[in-house]
C-alpha cells in the first residue's frame, strides 16, 4: 500500500466504505466491480449484480457525487442489429471508457466456448447498443484506451484459457473501426514469487499523463488458502503503450479490511474504474 522509496500511504479509504450494498438492488446476492464516468452534472455507471440464484447481470446506476447511487432495478438489455450477436449468458466486470461524446463499454460473458470480451456503447445509460465481440475466448479483463492511438481504437486485454488459470499475461491489440482487431503486442506478465505471481489484469482504463499512460491493475497471489488479489501500477509509452517504463514492485493496494478480507470471495481489492479532479484520483474497486 506504499510507493517504494516514498513513506507515504497511496490510497485513503473511504470511511464509508463499502458505499453500495446488495440492498441496493432486489434479488442481488452481491454488488461489485463498477465501471464509473464522469456524466452530465455527476457520475454515471455500470455495476455487476451477482443474484441469489447466481445469474450474473450488469445494472446502470447514477449518482450527483460518486458516492450515494441510485441503481436501476432491472438489469441492462442490449440492442443490437444483428440478433445473434447478444449472448444470453452470465455478464460481469464492466469497464468503461468516454471518447467524445459515446462511453464504450466492456465486459465479460461466459459464452459456451470460455470467457469472452463484449464490446457496446451509449451515449445517455439509457440504450445500450452492442457490437460484436472484439475478440474470440478466451479472455477477460478489457479496457479501452480514451483516445486512439496512430488513428486507432486501443485497448488491453488479457488472454487464458477457459478460467482462472496460472498464467495470465496482459496484450495489447488496435483497431480501425472495433470491429476488425490485430496488431496483438505483448506487454507484461506476472512475477514470480510476489503479489502477482498468479496472474494480472487491466483495471480501469488507462489515464493519460505527462509521463504517458497510467495504468491501474490487478494481480493475484496464490496462498496456501486460495488467491488473494491486490493493486498495482504501471506507466505505459505514450505512442507505443506495449513498451512498459515503470511498474510498482510494491502493492498499491492490499485487502486488509473486513470487507476485503471476509465474503463471498475473500481477500480481494479489484480496481476497475477510476475517476481523476484536480490532480486527485478516486479508484473504485470491487471487495469480498
Amino acid at each position: 500500500m506504499r510507493w517504494n522509496m516514498a513513506n507515504e500511504t497511496v490510497f485513503k479509504r473511504y470511511k464509508g466504505n463499502p458505499i453500495i450494498t446488495a440492498q441496493a438492488v432486489p434479488r442481488a446476492n452481491s454488488i461489485h466491480n463498477s465501471a464509473i464516468v464522469p456524466f452530465g452534472n455527476g457520475f454515471a455507471g455500470i455495476f455487476r449484480v451477482d443474484e441469489i440464484d447466481f445469474n450474473f447481470t450488469m445494472h446502470a446506476g447514477r449518482s450527483k457525487d460518486g458516492i450515494k447511487w441510485e441503481i436501476d432495478p432491472e438489469p441492462i438489455k442490449m440492442e443490437s442489429n444483428d440478433p445473434e450477436i447478444p449472448i444470453k449468458a452470465r455478464t460481469y466486470d464492466p469497464r468503461l471508457t468516454q471518447i467524445g461524446d459515446t462511453y464504450y463499454f466492456t465486459w465479460c460473458i461466459d459464452s459456451s466456448q470460455g470467457p469472452c470480451i463484449g464490446l457496446a456503447t451509449t451515449k445517455d445509460f439509457k440504450v445500450f447498443h452492442q457490437m460484436e465481440n472484439p475478440l474470440p475466448p478466451t479472455n477477460r479483463n478489457c479496457v479501452i484506451f480514451p483516445r486512439k492511438i496512430d488513428g486507432k481504437f486501443a485497448i488491453l486485454h488479457r488472454p487464458s484459457d477457459r478460467g482462472h488459470t496460472p498464467f495470465g499475461d496482459m496484450f495489447y491489440s488496435t483497431s480501425p473501426d472495433l470491429v476488425h482487431w490485430g496488431c496483438h503486442r505483448f506487454v507484461f506478465g506476472t512475477l514470480g514469487s510476489s503479489w502477482q505471481s498468479t496472474k494480472i489484469g487491466p483495471g480501469p482504463a488507462p489515464i493519460e499523463i505527462e509521463e504517458g499512460w497510467l495504468l491501474i491493475y490487478h494481480g493475484v497471489w496464490t496462498s496456501c488458502n486460495g488467491y488473494l488479489y491486490y493493486t498495482g501500477g504501471a506507466i505505459l509509452d505514450r505512442e507505443k503503450p506495449w513498451k512498459v517504463l515503470y511498474r510498482t514492485k510494491d502493492y498499491l493496494l492490499a485487502p486488509t479490511e473486513h470487507y476485503e478480507r471476509v465474503g463471498d470471495v475473500p481477500n480481494v481489492v479489484f480496481p476497475s474504474s477510476a475517476v481523476v479532479n484536480d490532480g486527485v484520483m478516486r479508484l473504485y474497486y470491487g471487495c469480498a
